[in-house]
Formats: structure tokens, sequence, C-alpha cells
């Protein structure tokens, strides 16, 4: 008597991602961060706090594809600035896809690499006011607004409006920059509370922007 087979169902199996876990809610502060400052980390915690978000992390560019692109200190400084500013916070990370891959930072390769390597995060990208105009020059603008979720934050003279969808988030608004830190530093001026006190300390000890 031939014996009976018994078929068991196929039983499917589930990646945690794709079954019960909800996406992470992930915010992209991108710059060149030359060097970064307390305007970046309020910019950061209001829009992490208010939209409540799991993480915000800081992304430094390699090359910025800027017309008026200005030459950059070597990436490790800005990384290592960065680590001064965010280590202490959970709620802050790193994301230094840009500077490992090298070369022209364009948004919308990084975001196509980055949602394809996370596809359980859902990404928050945030931008200045001042940035919020150009976005149609942005390459492949049409194709970044369905990776990315666009924040707006309030900069001094720029209106709140945009052909593209913008999700505004209310920050105090400064006009602590970069640039202006730079400036200081090379007139032998104070920089303290306008950069984290690691961050000044690091910046005198490496001799960075003095020339």
């Amino acid at each position: 008597m031939e014996k009976q087979r018994v078929i068991t169902p196929e039983v499917q199996v589930f990646s945690k991602v794709e079954f019960d876990a909800p996406q992470k809610r992930i915010g992209i502060l991108g710059g060149t961060f030359n060097p970064p400052h307390l305007g970046h980390l309020m910019i950061a915690d209001q829009v992490q706090s208010q939209l409540g978000l799991d993480q915000v992390l800081f992304m430094p560019d390699n090359i910025p594809p800027h017309i008026d692109h200005k030459d950059a200190i070597d990436a490790r400084h800005r990384l290592k600035m960065l680590h001064l500013c965010v280590d202490d916070n959970p709620k802050f990370g790193i994301e230094d896809y840009e500077i490992k891959r090298g070369g022209v930072s364009y948004s919308i390769d990084t975001m196509k690499a980055l949602t394809q390597q996370h596809p359980e995060n859902q990404y928050y990208f945030i931008i200045g006011g001042d940035m919020v105009e150009y976005l149609p020059k942005w390459r492949e603008i049409d194709e970044l607004v369905k990776l990315v979720q666009f924040v707006g934050v309030g900069r001094p003279g720029f209106h709140k409006h945009s052909q593209y969808p913008i999700l505004w988030v209310d920050v105090p608004e400064t006009e602590i920059s970069s640039t202006l830190i730079r400036q200081k530093v090379r007139n032998g001026c104070s920089i303290k509370y306008l950069v984290p006190d690691t961050v000044e300390q690091y910046i005198n000890e490496e001799n960075l922007y003095f020339d």
C-alpha cells in the first residue's frame, strides 16, 4: 500500500520591517558644517521635538553642488566637530554617506541610496528657508520630493511658500552662520556661545580658520 504524502502548507516568513515594525521617522540635516554651530543644533532639536522624529542625522557633504562653492576644511575635521556636537544627545546622530562616497554631493543620489539601504526609515529632509526658493534648481527635484518629506525652517528675509510640499516648522531665527564664525576666528574675536565649548577648543587646538 502506497504511503500517503502529507503536504505541509508553505509558511511565508515576514521580516520585522515588513510585518510588525513601524517606520522610523528620521530627519536629515545636510550641510558643509564648516564649522557646525549652535544654530544647527537648535534647528535639529526644534524639528525633532515638534515633529516627534525618532532621530535627526547630521549629514556633512563632500563637495556641495553650489555655484558659489567655497573650499571647506578637510572632512575629518568637520566630522570630528560634529561628533563633539552630537554625541551626548541620543536623538542626534551622523550620516557620513556623502563623505564616504566622495565626489559632488547631489541630494537625489544620496537619498536614493539611503532609502534603498534603509527601507525601514521615513526621511524628513530639513532645509533653511533660504534654500526653499532654490528647490526648482535642484537635480531631479520632482523625483526627490517622492523620496523625502521636505521640512522648511524659517530664515530672516525669506517667505514660507513653495510649489513643492514643504512641512514648515517654527524655529527661532538666528543670524549665526559658519561664515560668521570663520570670520571671527580670523579676526581674533570670541566665538563663545556661537559653538559648543568642545568645538571652540578643537578649533583652537587644530589651528583651524586662522589663515
